[in-house]
């Protein structure tokens, strides 16, 4: 089965859809060995990872795709990814869809936000008109070429104009084609309800669990039962891998020796095992021996 084809199964079936977030080959990795049935690629982790900036707008089209190409080669699983605003107007929207559909991805997300765009989470952003997102979605879908290949409406409309605001978007968003409405930065339980009661009719509904932002933390099976299909957690992985990388280089800096962190690391055999170490080995033996 193609991985598209497998990742609207996905999103279309019984269960709710939990989509951890990565940003490297080995967070992918990780993230299907716990058990994850897709991955998804952050694009805010993707982008404090390779310019150890905030999330806004620096990481180019070119870069999210090499990311993700590299992601898709690490994993069994379909890999959907964040694709900011389109990296420009309907026609790079055309060449985003194109690029990330040949790195094998099963699916994106476009957002409706202006450009340079920001954290969806973060203060001070700004929203196109409806028109020129529905623009930018029609393109999307012209563009792919298999039909499978999931386009994933994003609106950051919520915190910028209003709720209701937000809401009629995602009527027109759908109307152009969108397969999924990523619905950003709901404040309550009252709002999330709201939103699935008005759209869970016209399309699957994402919602994104993201720690510290506007969305009050919920299980997937809350917010199953508020009526969304996929939750996102896309870059809680991200953030505990800072965090360790932060308490382990301190460690070292002050005491010059790693033996006080030695129970919060991989042992030698594991990351040999997780790398497939013995895999490259039984390959190198069978191309040197005579």
């Amino acid at each position: 089965m193609k991985q598209t084809t497998r990742f609207r199964r996905l999103i279309e079936g019984p269960e709710i859809l939990v989509a951890m977030g990565g940003y490297d080959a080995l967070s992918a990795s990780l993230i299907e060995r716990a058990g994850g049935e897709v991955v998804y690629m952050s694009g805010s982790s993707v982008s404090t990872a390779v310019h150890g900036r905030p999330d806004v707008g620096l990481t180019t089209m070119t870069e999210m795709v090499d990311r993700a190409r590299e992601m898709v080669s690490a994993v069994d699983v379909p890999v959907f990814c964040d694709a900011d605003t389109g990296y420009g107007n309907p026609i790079n929207v055309v060449r985003t869809v194109e690029a990330f559909e040949r790195a094998g991805v099963a699916g994106i997300h476009i957002e409706d936000q202006t450009f340079p765009k920001r954290c969806g989470h973060f203060d001070e952003k700004g929203v196109v008109p409806t028109a020129e997102m529905v623009q930018k979605i029609r393109a999307a879908t012209d563009a792919r070429a298999d039909d499978d290949f999931t386009i994933i409406a994003r609106t950051d409309a919520r915190a910028v104009t209003s709720l209701d605001d937000a809401i009629d978007r995602c009527f027109d968003y759908v109307d152009a084609g969108a397969d999924v409405i990523f619905f950003e930065a709901p404040r309550s339980e009252a709002e999330l309800r709201r939103v699935a009661t008005a759209l869970g009719d016209e399309a699957p509904l994402l919602a994104n669990m993201t720690e510290g932002g506007e969305t009050p933390l919920f299980t997937a099976e809350q917010f199953a039962g508020f009526g969304f299909d996929v939750v996102l957690y896309p870059a809680t992985g991200f953030k505990a891998a800072a965090k360790a990388l932060d308490e382990v280089y301190a460690e070292i800096a002050e005491t010059g020796t790693q033996a006080g962190v030695m129970d919060d690391l991989l042992t030698w055999e594991e990351r040999n095992e997780l790398t497939g170490l013995a895999e490259i080995t039984d390959l190198e033996r069978r191309y040197t021996s005579e």
